[in-house]
């Protein structure tokens, strides 16, 4: 299997983007042939649902997933032969997750496999979360065009017959669905952008120094980080971290005021002890239980900047599961 497409931290890269696949696509459609694997549908156990994808060049490299092991292997060799053939060329492939392919899963996939034409990809600019896409299939190559839920067909089953010419597909979009504002550029900062930027989260970073304004980091004044917090959907992660305990007090009362999904300080208990009483004593004191402060899952105590990364990365996808 070639090696995959190294993502660049956020803000400075396709991959970054709420569908880095999209987004990558489109950059290097400009001067070379792309074929784009996706999965339409799956039965029983399968290691990605439907909507997952993976961009795939002739030389092998690949960005996105369908799900690793033999499966992935096989889809990524299926997204260099097509290449081979003309833009607009697709098949759809049918993959038991069982002994032919050296896998136990048990489950079933059914895939898209296509070498995208760069005259027929205006869609890939039209993506957004919690919409669909609709795919028609002719002879001519893959039609789509991204509509709401609403407008949307019936998702497709790998049970029914394989889809031929003139057949009408549900494709959902899985995307960075939850904003996560980080604030702070420091070494926690850069060790937590890293983390995620895999990850399915839609990151906004931003710091106030303007030594900092790097690598995606979106500089602004102490009034534009708490107009950033106030801004953000309700369903936003707030990720506290700046050089300054006042400011990152102020942040923290933005983002507990905003009613966010989650707000998370880095600091000590003795922190969240300050700032609690702070609240209460601004009249804000029924703020205080959903604050998070020490960030990160409880049990992991290690300090160094990577570690604290992880704590926090795994206390975001704990969102996901509940």
């Amino acid at each position: 299997m070639g090696s995959l497409l190294a993502p660049a931290l956020p803000g400075t890269g396709a991959a970054h983007a709420p569908f880095g696949w999209a987004e990558t696509a489109r950059a290097l459609l400009a001067d070379r042939p792309v074929a784009l694997v996706t999965i339409l549908a799956a039965e029983g156990s399968t290691p990605l649902g439907p909507g997952a994808r993976m961009v795939v060049l002739a030389n092998g490299l690949a960005a996105g997933s369908v799900g690793g092991g033999a499966l992935e292997a096989t889809a990524l060799a299926q997204g260099r032969a097509i290449l081979a053939h003309p833009p607009g060329t697709w098949r759809v492939q049918d993959y038991p997750l069982g002994p032919l392919l050296g896998q136990c899963c048990g489950g079933r996939v059914r895939l898209l496999v296509e070498r995208l034409d760069p005259m027929n990809a205006g869609w890939l600019g039209d993506l957004a979360p919690g919409f669909h896409i609709e795919a028609r299939l002719d002879e001519h190559g893959v039609h789509r065009r991204v509509v709401p839920p609403q407008e949307a067909p019936a998702p497709h089953s790998a049970k029914a017959p394989r889809p031929g010419v003139g057949a009408i597909l549900l494709e959902p979009l899985r995307g960075r669905a939850r904003p996560v504002l980080l604030f702070g550029a420091g070494h926690v900062g850069m060790a937590l952008a890293s983390v995620l930027a895999p990850l399915p989260f839609d990151l906004h970073w931003y710091d106030s120094r303007p030594a900092f304004a790097h690598g995606g980091v979106t500089l602004a004044d102490e009034d534009g980080l708490e107009a950033a917090i106030h801004a953000a959907p309700g369903h936003s992660a707030i990720l506290i971290m700046t050089h300054d305990h006042a400011l990152d007090y102020r942040l923290t009362r933005a983002g507990l005021e905003r009613a966010a999904a989650l707000v998370g300080v880095i600091g000590s208990a003795t922190k969240r002890a300050r700032f609690a009483a702070r609240l209460e004593r601004e009249g804000l004191g029924d703020l205080a239980p959903s604050l998070t402060c020490p960030i990160g899952v409880a049990g992991i105590t290690g300090k160094d900047p990577a570690v604290i990364a992880i704590a926090v990365a795994a206390q975001l996808l704990m969102l996901e599961t509940n």
